[in-house]
């Protein structure tokens, strides 16, 4: 069965336990939540948890799921960018464009089909549809990510992401112009409650969500930012941007749809810096990926604007 390790952090505490999980496990509703409490399936301490029973900072609950319906995921020769690879941990470099891992209706074409055809091994902990996924990052995100080769290594992994202790640093084109240099988004996000394929940011009952950003330069009424997680929630720095003004060129879903959105398929957001303490040496190693080519077609966009501007004075 595959298994899923969750540590709850200072802003968990007092939740019932089965509100914790649901809002930790995409594509289960919380009546298959609970079943899983009543099968023993969810465990703290090797101790079965009672779904109504309190969370507690730093409680560490492993949730056993199902199997899954047998689905063949095959191996495909797709070019993959293999930035570092030890016997512990791979780290991937991916082109926005691609997703993750396959779904239902989408079983090829994925990171994990590549994976499968360049990498000998990879943790069984996430089953058969997700091998080797510790986290990851939106179809149209480009950049960094790690990838467990061995079940002690998703692990470690999985524990660190859940502590915030992973390093992540991201780029991104914005639309408009910023009064201040930095600056922290501190807003909890949730399901839109229009748009239930959407996330917003929420007043009540949504997950933390803690966005860094400082301005790198700004130009023709556009800025280009890094971003630093201290969270990391779905679409978090896509809702955050949306709801600051500034939303991501590019975004198709909180974006502005404008003339400099139409160049792009995607949103302009690169994962360009990725650091983590190493599961098999415990040293802390530190990636960094160049921008992608989108961005250098944005620059050209601003170069244009900024020539049209200047022959108009």
């Amino acid at each position: 069965m595959p298994e899923l390790f969750f540590t709850a952090a200072a802003e968990d505490v007092g939740k019932r336990a089965d509100r914790f999980i649901t809002d930790n496990i995409e594509g289960y509703s919380r009546d298959k939540i609970q079943k899983l409490f009543d099968d023993g399936a969810v465990t703290s301490a090797g101790k079965p948890v009672k779904k109504s029973a309190k969370v507690k900072e730093n409680e560490t609950f492993e949730v056993l799921l199902p199997e899954e319906k047998t689905v063949e995921v095959i191996a495909e020769d797709i070019p993959i960018n293999i930035v570092y690879e030890d016997e512990s941990v791979a780290v991937i470099d991916k082109p926005a464009g691609m997703v993750v891992h396959p779904a239902p209706g989408n079983y090829s074409g994925t990171l994990v089909n590549a994976l499968l055809y360049h990498i000998k091994d990879l943790s069984a902990i996430n089953g058969v549809i997700r091998p080797g996924i510790v986290h990851r990052i939106d179809k149209d995100t480009s950049g960094l990510l790690v990838i467990a080769k061995t079940n002690e290594a998703h692990r470690a992994l999985a524990a660190a992401f859940a502590q915030h202790s992973i390093t992540r640093a991201y780029k991104a084109y914005v639309h408009g112009v910023f009064a201040d240099d930095s600056g922290v988004i501190d807003q909890s996000i949730g399901r839109d409650a229009k748009d239930r394929k959407r996330f917003a940011v929420v007043g009540s009952g949504g997950k933390n969500a803690v966005t860094g950003y400082r301005v790198l330069s700004s130009r023709a009424g556009f800025s280009l930012l890094e971003l630093r997680l201290k969270t990391g929630r779905t679409h978090q720095i896509r809702v955050h941007m949306k709801h600051i003004g500034h939303p991501v060129v590019g975004d198709k879903i909180y974006g502005y749809n404008r003339e400099a959105d139409k160049l792009f398929s995607g949103q302009l957001l690169h994962a360009f810096l990725l650091g983590f303490i190493s599961p098999a040496t415990g040293r802390y190693m530190e990636f960094e990926s160049p921008l992608p080519d989108s961005f250098h077609k944005m620059e050209q966009f601003l170069d244009s604007i900024t020539v049209d501007i200047e022959t108009r004075k």
